[in-house]
Formats: structure tokens, sequence, C-alpha cells
């Protein structure tokens, strides 16, 4: 699916450099312009953008106050600020725009912003049809869990008995399968309040095991233990944390 954009900007020579720019790079769709903040709200509205390409400086509405009037909106589009000043950027963010592009736009710089508003369009979708098809589930009486995973460009629903372990590395968390490795959209924090039910456990500040997993546990020394999953992965659990894993294997009484 093209991305369908809204290119917002006072001036119509910004406007058509933009226009210009995207539609060399393909998988862009022009869905309008528009050349002020009230007229690109209606716009909004009317359009159903995935990505808006704002300007800050404009008579009336400034691009500051687009975006957060869109706040709450049934469908928010991804924002990317265009503009000639720096000293925005921070609340530009704060407002909720993915991207800050200082003027005249590097075109390198745009295609890196389309593509991470074309990665964020992708997750929203892959997390709705996860939350729809868990609501649909419970209305049948059971309660699947699913977790949006991305490998390459696509993105997959993973069921929770599905995956061994969440690792982060950095600001990415990795789902763990018995066949292949995707990056989450969430927090290893958020994974964990949402699979709380599901038998996942913190076996460390970054990662979370599956405890159907959990095949072997070996002693590394007093303070740590090595969990083995059912794939042979090995991860290393601190003393506290692997409290719970051991029972397990010594159920409180044993």
């Amino acid at each position: 699916m093209a991305l369908r954009t809204l290119i917002v900007d006072d001036e119509h020579i910004a406007r058509q450099v933009l226009r210009e720019e995207l539609e060399s790079m393909g998988g862009v769709e022009i869905a309008g312009e528009a050349s002020n903040g009230e007229t690109a709200l209606d716009e909004i509205a009317r359009l159903h953008p995935d990505l808006v390409l704002l300007d800050l400086q404009m008579p009336g509405i400034g691009g500051l106050e687009v975006v957060r009037r869109l706040r709450g909106a049934p469908r928010v589009p991804v924002v990317v600020i265009v503009t000639a000043y720096d000293a925005f950027a921070i609340q530009a963010f704060e407002a909720g725009a993915v991207d800050y592009l200082l003027k005249p736009v590097n075109p390198r710089r745009l295609a890196e912003a389309v593509e991470r508003a074309r990665r964020i369009r992708g997750w929203q979708a892959a997390e709705k049809l996860a939350r729809l098809q868990e609501i649909a589930g419970r209305s049948a009486g059971s309660r699947p869990k699913k977790i949006a995973g991305r490998k390459d460009r696509e993105y997959f629903l993973l069921a929770a008995e599905d995956i061994l372990a969440f690792q982060a590395e950095g600001d990415i968390v990795w789902i763990v399968t018995a066949r292949a490795r995707y990056t989450a959209a969430l927090t290893l924090k958020k994974i964990e309040e949402s699979l709380s039910d599901c038998g996942f456990r913190r076996i460390h500040r970054n990662a979370l095991v599956n405890l159907g997993h959990v095949r072997k546990m070996s002693a590394l020394s007093s303070q740590r233990w090595l969990i083995t999953l059912s794939n042979q992965q090995e991860l290393v659990a601190s003393k506290r944390l692997a409290r719970g894993i051991r029972e397990l294997f010594h159920p409180p009484g044993d």
C-alpha cells in the first residue's frame, strides 16, 4: 500500500519541492496539499492521510497547534515537521511529531523520515489486528495473546505460546521464536505487562522468557544462573530473578 501523504506549507514553492521529491521515491501517494493549519486539519479529517509533512510557521494556526489538536483523534496520522527553524524541535517531539526536517530538506533525510513513517504505520496496523483478534477470542471464550513482530519489511502476528523469549538490545527489543527473530514495537516493560498472565517471567533487566520453553537451569556462580530454552539458546539470569524459575524444577515444599 502506498503511503498517503498530505503536504502542509504556506509557501507554494516549498510544497512543490516536497511533492517532486516524494514522487521520485515510489511507494508514496500525494493525497493532497494545504497552505495553512486550519485547512490542514480539515484535509486530515477528510483524507485520512498516513503521513503529514507539516510546516511550523504558518498564518493562523501553526504546525505545533495542528499536532496538538490531532491528539485523541480516531485516526492520527504520522507527523513529520518540515521547517526552516531548529528552535522548536523539542516542542515538536513533545507534541507528537516523529521527525524534524530542516529546510532546505535533504533528500536522504526525507527518505529516512518517510521510511520511519512507513514502519510506524505498519506497527499500528499489526497491533490493531492483534487487539481485534484478542477481542474476538475473548468473545469466543478464550484469551489468545498476539504480539506484532517485524522481520525485514513484513509484519507478523505471533502467538504468545510460540515465543520463547524477548531480549532488549539498546532501543531494540527482539522477539525470539524457534525459527526466527523479529523486532517488537513495544518496550520490554510493556510486553511484560501485556503478557503477565501468559507464563512469561523476567530473568534479567534485558530479558523476558516463556516458562513453558525453559528446559534447563545451571548454576554459573552464587549470583548467576544459566537458563537454557527449548531451542538451546542460553540466557543468564540473576539469582534473585531466577528464583521463580527454579520453582519449576523444585516446587515449594520439595
